[in-house]
């Protein structure tokens, strides 16, 4: 090339740059807003004009997400972590409402007395204790509002104790004094204000104290006495019907402080934001109702639980009101509803719809009542059936690890069985062996877990023929519509008769918390077939014959109730692709442009096809997985659907025949 033509070259480049520099560069998309409601316990089905219109406009307005899942376990803080991170829990350990945290968990200072091997979650003080123990965040996963704050973003999470935490779990962690942390970001939740609870920013509490709004949350009492039939806490016992009132004080408490201070205080910081509410009811009401006092009908559906959903559909439209007042914000603001998990009604005597009776050796003991409790009619499942039978039919002690023992060789006291003074593990959790002499009840030969719909076992010992052993025992049992076990002892689907990988249901992964060994869950019937508003459990709970309960493997209690609606979403449009909790994250993220950091592989998609513009995708047909046979020739079966390798859990069952099928 000649110096002129060179220099030419040069001339241009040169040109170019400046005039490039000249050119104002295209106004880049300004960041939208997400507020994610989940109203607890809300079943697709419970979603009318009637009962729910702001739901149901959303639904009919925006995107219906119609094949939607919640994870398996369908318990609260499992979904709270899945919702919160995008992952499954086998990434992040959050495995049910009670866990097994691998150590007796006491709060470090305090007497050991105090501490658990089966803690219950939905408490911020358990919560910060279980930080404790895993470096700051048991989940380990990122969760969407913390990368949304690191971000630049406002943020707040606001409802319910426990998942509500969850979406910033980082952020609930004690000092060395043993002080909860005040967090740089808003979390509001039934402990707010009282000893104990997570503190408020400085700012936003000196906000509160001066507002018009009380400056500690609301109990769930509705200003009653707490066994008041009008107090939303009280759930009754086995001669007393449970609460007739909806949990409205304390969820119009939290809906005030989010329309009159935190979306007030966004708009004023003039930055995008994640705001989470997390709505308690209709969850509560129908784990507690007494409409139907001992009996199936009418079960969850009655006036109390409807009241519950009128309860939740108020916050959000209190919430969309505020909004439409502030018409900008609401143009950039997308709206994604969920809910944890399905629900169901619960038996503790019939076994199907035939209304047969128990024949496990559990149901024919009579049970001394416990605590508070009061003698059940004959032939009642007690509380902790599942470690009952299992205690019975292997012939070894059971044990209650939420009572120390005063007398003999174990720590933990026996729960004893005999024909007429039998008693049972007061919150369904116990210990299988020949004495307990380790706090962490890691020489008990069974350690269980019981989570409503699904109980938990671990094998301490990791030995094969007691994991053998437990698995033939489980499928003799009529209450049991599946058994999940890991996949050290049963690597496919055919090498356990009788059970499935527990990989099948997305329960190992990447966790530092301690796997389950076996996962069980348990049977749900219909009163009347294929409809989902009549679905009745069998749970492992103190709750009566006629409250609520979930937790299964069931697709009442999978087929949650999701819709979303703003700018980035289709309008008017029926998504018939799987979607689930465990998406939510990954399309927020997706919309909001935020770097998800990510250390296990258990993950949700992004729901593109629910997006503006975006083409519709097709969904793929369901899959079915089968064990082998067990000796009385049950098989597991495990429905599910998948969708851009991420799966979707339909149902289980534990039934016989050489073309085993699920029938719901």
């Amino acid at each position: 090339m000649t110096f002129a033509r060179t220099l030419a070259a040069v001339s241009l480049s040169l040109a170019a740059t400046t005039l490039l520099a000249q050119t104002p560069a295209p106004a880049s998309k300004p960041r939208h807003n997400v507020i994610l409601f989940v109203a607890d316990g809300l079943r697709r089905n419970s979603v009318t004009p009637e009962d729910m219109p702001t739901l149901y406009r959303i639904r009919t307005e925006g995107v219906d997400l119609r094949n939607s899942h919640s994870v398996f376990p369908t318990v609260t803080t499992a979904n709270a972590s899945a919702i919160a991170t995008g992952h499954g829990l086998g990434d992040t350990g959050d495995f049910g409402n009670v866990i097994y945290p691998g150590a007796l968990l006491a709060q470090p200072g305090v007497p050991t007395a105090k501490g658990s091997i089966a803690p219950f979650l939905e408490s911020d003080d358990v919560l910060a204790t279980l930080n404790g123990f895993y470096n700051g965040n048991y989940i380990a996963e990122t969760t969407l509002l913390a990368a949304a704050h690191a971000s630049g973003f406002s943020v707040a999470s606001v409802g319910k104790l426990g998942p509500t935490s969850i979406q910033q779990i980082a952020s609930v962690n004690r000092n060395q004094l043993g002080e909860m942390v005040v967090p740089d970001t808003i979390i509001v939740d039934d402990s707010t204000g009282y000893p104990g609870g997570i503190p408020l920013p400085l700012d936003f509490h000196t906000q509160l104290t001066h507002s018009k709004l009380p400056d500690q949350a609301p109990q769930r009492t509705n200003g009653y006495a707490p066994t008041s039939q009008w107090s939303n806490g009280f759930s009754g016992d086995a001669k007393t019907p449970g609460t007739l009132a909806a949990n409205t004080t304390q969820i119009q408490w939290f809906a005030d402080v989010t329309t009159q201070l935190i979306l007030p205080d966004f708009a004023e910081a003039n930055k995008p934001f994640v705001l989470l509410f997390w709505s308690r009811d209709p969850d509560g009401t129908q784990h507690n109702q007494g409409d139907s006092f001992q009996n199936l009908t009418p079960g969850i559906n009655g006036d109390t639980s409807r009241a519950a959903l009128r309860n939740a559909d108020h916050a959000l439209a209190q919430i969309i009101e505020w909004l439409d007042k502030h018409p900008a914000l609401k143009a950039t603001t997308d709206i994604l509803v969920t809910s944890d998990h399905g629900f169901a009604t619960i038996s503790r005597r019939e076994v199907n719809a035939e209304r047969d009776p128990f024949t496990d050796p559990a149901a024919a003991l009579t049970y001394q009542p416990e605590g508070k409790d009061k003698a059940q009619p004959p032939h009642t499942l007690p509380t902790g059936f599942l470690a009952i039978d299992l205690a019975l039919l292997t012939q070894q002690h059971l044990f209650d690890p939420s009572i120390r023992a005063t007398t003999g060789d174990s720590v933990y006291e026996e729960v004893l069985l005999s024909d007429e003074t039998s008693h049972y593990p007061s919150d369904g959790s116990a210990l299988i062996g020949q004495k307990i002499t380790k706090l962490d009840g890691s020489d008990a030969r069974l350690l269980l877990e019981a989570n409503g719909g699904t109980d938990y076992i671990f094998v301490p010992s990791r030995d094969p023929a007691i994991v053998k052993q437990t698995i033939d025992t489980l499928t003799q049992l009529d209450y049991i519509n599946g058994i999940f076990v890991d996949d050290a002892f049963c690597p496919t689907a055919t090498s356990c008769p009788g059970a499935l990988p527990i990989s099948a249901v997305g329960l190992k992964g990447a966790s530092k918390l301690p796997m389950p060994t076996i996962a069980v869950s348990f049977k749900t019937f219909y009163l009347k077939p294929g409809d989902m508003q009549s679905g009745i459990l069998i749970a492992d709970t103190n709750l009566q014959e006629g409250q609520g309960n979930h937790g299964s493997l069931s697709r009442s209690q999978t087929w949650n109730n999701m819709a979303a609606i703003g700018p980035d979403f289709k309008k008017g449009y029926v998504d018939l692709s799987p979607v689930g909790n465990i998406d939510i994250t990954p399309t927020v993220a997706s919309i909001l442009g935020l770097n998800m950091p990510s250390i296990g592989s258990i993950k949700g998609r992004v729901m593109s096809e629910a997006l503006s513009g975006n083409p519709v995708t097709t969904p793929t047909p369901g899959k079915t997985m089968v064990s082998a046979p067990a000796a009385n020739g049950r098989r597991t079966i495990l429905d599910y659907q998948e969708q851009n390798g991420t799966h979707y859990y339909d149902r289980s069952c534990l039934v016989a025949g050489d073309k085993p099928a699920c029938i719901e």
